[in-house]
């Protein structure tokens, strides 16, 4: 049997820390349905031409709405967007247009291709956000756990490399983002990314805030562990060492599990932060 490291595999293994993780999902997945079928949206959209390489649009009538992309966590390797509809009910309803991306899961890709997924996606999002009611210029990026991470490669893009000069997002959610990928090598959890040190370095974003950036909200339970805390403090630490537009949120009362409901709930400390991002 593998031997992993016992101080980080009780810090990163939620599961095993949270029993009851699958009401969790329940939960998420019994409220996305909800809006899915109250709300107009347009679903499946393809972005790529990959397996899993779709979004989920709640749009807003006439134009020039904010837009907030959300990608979704599960350590990269599980979930996908159909359980992430539900902040749609709150955020439409102050006038965002709400997106839910998927992407193809490790081990059958590499974290690599799932960052380059990723960076398709808002590609793709800012080049049809008018069909749906939605700003271009007005694309603030989100993601929970995992897409948490992603969210933060996405705020790290430099969009002129990848023929998207135009791009310029306008803010960041990260919520209970993973930043530096290194104390995962010794982890179930990389088990099925299957990163070496040098992939786990390469897509460490906090090695890699940009020299200038939109606001960014590193938003995190108050009540996960210890290296959940430090990695979104030290993240926002760094991103306001380098720019001085970044929030460090811990949110009382709030776990790994709970705290991604807080998005679209009107009223929430958190939703609150990201509608005063935007400038709702």
């Amino acid at each position: 049997m593998k031997k992993y490291d016992d101080h980080y595999e009780a810090e990163y293994n939620l599961r095993a820390r949270h029993p009851d993780f699958e009401t969790y999902f329940e939960r998420w997945q019994s409220d996305s349905a909800h809006a899915r079928n109250s709300l107009p949206c347009s679903l499946d959209q393809q972005y790529g031409d990959g397996p899993n390489m779709s979004l989920d649009i709640f749009p807003q009538p006439g134009a020039s709405h904010p837009i907030v992309l959300f990608i979704h966590g599960g350590y990269w390797r599980a979930m996908d967007k159909d359980s992430f509809a539900y902040p749609a009910i709150g955020l439409n309803d102050a006038g965002v247009v709400y997106v839910s991306v998927n992407y193809a899961l490790a081990p059958s890709v590499t974290l690599d291709e799932i960052v380059e997924q990723c960076r398709q996606a808002v590609v793709w999002v800012h080049q049809n956000a008018e069909k749906y009611g939605g700003d271009p210029d007005r694309i603030h990026i989100s993601g929970h756990s995992a897409g948490g991470h992603l969210t933060a490669m996405m705020l790290s893009t430099d969009w002129a490399k990848w023929g998207a000069a135009e791009i310029k997002l306008a803010g960041g959610i990260a919520i209970s983002g993973i930043f530096e990928l290194v104390p995962l090598l010794e982890t179930s959890i990389n088990d099925c990314v299957q990163l070496d040190q040098t992939a786990a370095l390469r897509n460490s974003p906090s090695a890699f805030v940009p020299s200038n950036g939109p606001p960014m909200i590193a938003a995190v339970g108050a009540n996960e562990t210890d290296e959940f805390l430090r990695q979104s403090r030290e993240y926002a630490e760094a991103w306001n060492a380098q720019i001085g537009n970044g929030q460090y949120l811990p949110l009382k009362g709030f776990h790994h599990f709970d705290v991604v409901c807080e998005l679209g709930r009107t009223g929430s400390e958190l939703n609150d932060a990201v509608l005063a991002q935007i400038g709702l």
